[in-house]
């Protein structure tokens, strides 16, 4: 077959110029990602092979092995896992990062420390490669193709690569990086060894290196000891021995594990550059017997909100790898934790329909879920704000369990809520069975807080004497919400109000109605009602109001048939002419807004105009030339000041700009 040269399917130039640039400041990792992909391909094998034992040919034991030649400069690593074909090598190794588009391109920008935490989100992990090389070459034939059908892959990293077929006898992978002249440090055992230790120890397959002995430098006289010698060199012996404890970390004893192989380990199944915030590790014990070993991120992924993005959970049956992104352990709302699952009990052939299916999996989901709230509400413990600790999760037993020094989760809720606080809203939806223990992990702003750190139990605690709901208000940013008109009563009366602007909030609140008994009550839906915090004289008033301005209410609603589905007086309102409600059961403007943003249809509905009779603008209206025009400004400025647009701009410029005139 001839040889090919084909171009990337990316922006390669700018992508590749940021992988080179960006992590220059830790050169190392690259290691750590071409010996991470190097045990997927083996762990492939080992899944592949439990119904087709062919594959693993005449070598059974798998392996990862690295090895450098100083004379050409050059570093492999290779494996005997699964291997790729042609097709394969162009697809996984010439498109890089397959979301790869402009857009996608337009996010990596900013200073160093932002351009690598998302380096590591977006899969590019064997591209870090050209790091430290300014060649790369890869030899690879998948298992059970004749060897005649192996794959020779070559890039530069600047837009091309060129394919062609070998004669390749070994099953598996060989990346070949040619090093740059600075980086000839990698063409040292010592060197290569403390990067493995450091970021692959974990690794559950042998990494081997060839074994190197010291020879003494030859005598410059033979015979003549006073001549001194050539300099000694360490030299390869052709041995080769392992040089990781090849053992996977969540089977080993929480003892023998540090902090820092934690979170190394965190990062090589991640990909991530940074620490989590939290982990947990635990063996469960009971009817269905299994290890967990699960992380929180400290950054939230450039497709968190791809509700398709499948789970960061890698599914593993007695140390046997059975398959990345297992979604079936882990609910859509918390697919942003990362980590390993070993079960004892799952029959090894497991298949996806199977593992949707099995009351086993069904168990090890629930248990996880209500570990990874746990976890949370042990960080929301160290903040300010605390939660009470939650039920046992049922009759199982949990031992070795370890997890991040608590003085270090101080305040790291907060850097938790502020990045994946919105995704959580949606088990609200999603999980019954735990609605109450996500209840109490929602922060939100007020209109005593700008932040989001108030929980509802925060706001019971601060409750007036007499107040019988929780008041809260969505829009679509903090601004509008803070300044909504619909909030100016509860401002006057110093009664606290929710402020709620995460686009999922609305949604998610149709399934919480009340908070540990307490009803929740939008500001912007049906008449206001203060209960006990409307004296008697303030609600005679309102009535009287009412019944004064009847005959102008008939006039404004003559005039806004079109618009509005109901006008009437309210209390609510003290700065502001006017304010736009919907009814109880009704779907608030701004819901309706995003769902036709969304491309959705919205159901028909008109909102409720409300007045405040006590306003100059709405006294003015009575007896005006200008009634219809002053009625139409009335609503489209109501719709302005809830962050809306009117129907028809033109006309409310037009509108405007006569009466100005």
């Amino acid at each position: 077959m001839s040889k090919q040269t084909l171009s990337f399917q990316a922006e390669v130039a700018q992508l590749l110029h940021l992988v080179t640039h960006s992590l220059y400041s830790n050169p190392d990792i690259f290691v750590r990602e071409l010996i991470s992909n190097a045990s997927d391909a083996c762990d492939k094998l080992r899944f592949e092979a439990l119904d087709k034992p062919a594959l693993y040919e005449d070598a059974p034991n798998l392996e990862v092995r690295v090895s450098f030649d100083k004379d050409a400069k050059t570093l492999t690593i290779a494996d005997n896992g699964i291997g790729m074909s042609e097709q394969e090598a162009i697809e996984h190794l010439g498109t890089i990062a397959k979301s790869g588009t402009k857009d996608f391109m337009g996010r990596l920008t900013g200073d160093q420390k932002q351009d690598a935490q998302l380096i590591g989100q977006f899969g590019v992990g064997f591209y870090s490669g050209f790091i430290v090389a300014d060649k790369i070459t890869v030899e690879s034939r998948r298992a059970g193709l004749p060897a005649s059908e192996g794959v020779r892959w070559v890039s530069t990293g600047t837009g091309d690569f060129q394919v062609e077929q070998i004669e390749r006898a070994q099953r598996g992978t060989s990346v070949i990086l040619h090093l740059k002249d600075d980086a000839e440090e990698y063409l040292n055992a010592w060197k290569l060894k403390s990067v493995i230790a450091k970021y692959s120890d974990h690794i559950s397959l042998p990494i081997l290196m060839e074994k190197e002995e010291w020879k003494d430098g030859e005598l410059i006289t033979p015979g003549d000891e006073a001549g001194g010698r050539q300099p000694g060199a360490m030299v390869k012996t052709g041995e080769w021995e392992a040089v990781n404890k090849a053992s996977a970390l969540w089977t080993r004893p929480k003892k023998d594990i540090t902090t820092e192989q934690y979170q190394d380990f965190y990062k090589a199944i991640s990909h991530d550059h940074e620490n989590p915030l939290t982990w947990a590790h635990n063996r469960v014990e009971g009817n269905t017997e299994y290890t967990q070993l699960l992380y929180i991120p400290a950054k939230a992924p450039f497709d968190l909100w791809n509700r398709d993005k499948k789970a960061g959970i890698k599914l593993y049956v007695k140390r046997v790898f059975i398959m990345d992104d297992a979604e079936a352990l882990m609910p859509s709302y918390l697919r942003f934790v990362k980590g390993v699952i070993d079960s004892s009990d799952l029959p090894l052939n497991v298949s996806r329909e199977l593992l949707q299916e099995s009351r086993d999996v069904r168990a090890i989901r629930e248990g996880s879920t209500k570990r990874v709230l746990s976890m949370l509400e042990d960080l929301a413990k160290h903040d300010k704000h605390d939660v009470p600790a939650a039920a046992a999760d049922g009759a199982e037993a949990v031992t070795d369990v370890v997890d991040a020094d608590d003085k270090a989760k101080e305040g790291k809720y907060s850097q938790f809520y502020a990045e994946f606080g919105a995704v959580l809203k949606e088990g609200l939806g999603e999980d019954f069975g735990n609605r109450e223990r996500l209840a109490k992990l929602l922060r939100f702003a007020s209109t005593s807080s700008d932040t989001a750190t108030v929980s509802f139990a925060d706001y019971k605690a601060r409750m007036k004497e007499g107040q019988e709901a929780i008041y809260y208000i969505t829009a679509d940013t903090l601004a509008a919400a803070k300044n909504s008109p619909q909030l100016e009563v509860f401002k006057k009366k110093g009664i606290e109000v929710l402020l709620m602007t995460d686009r999922v909030d609305e949604w998610a609140l149709n399934y919480l109605h009340d908070f540990d008994g307490t009803p929740l009550q939008s500001v912007a839906k049906g008449a206001v009602d203060l209960g006990k915090l409307q004296d008697e004289a303030e609600k005679k008033a309102a009535e009287e109001a009412a019944e004064a301005f009847k005959p102008l209410l008939a006039k404004l609603k003559d005039a806004l048939k079109d618009k509005a589905e109901d006008v009437r007086v309210t209390s609510r309102l003290v700065d502001s002419p006017a304010c736009l409600v919907v009814q109880d059961d009704g779907m608030s403007t701004q819901l309706a807004r995003m769902l036709k943003q969304a491309g959705q249809q919205a159901p028909e509905s008109k909102p409720v105009l409300e007045v405040n009779p006590e306003h100059p603008l709405v006294k003015k209206l009575d007896g005006s030339v200008h009634f219809n025009d002053l009625a139409n400004i009335l609503f489209d400025q109501a719709l302005l000041a809830e962050g809306g647009l009117p129907d028809d701009p033109a006309a409310y410029v037009r509108r405007v700009n006569a009466l100005l005139v």
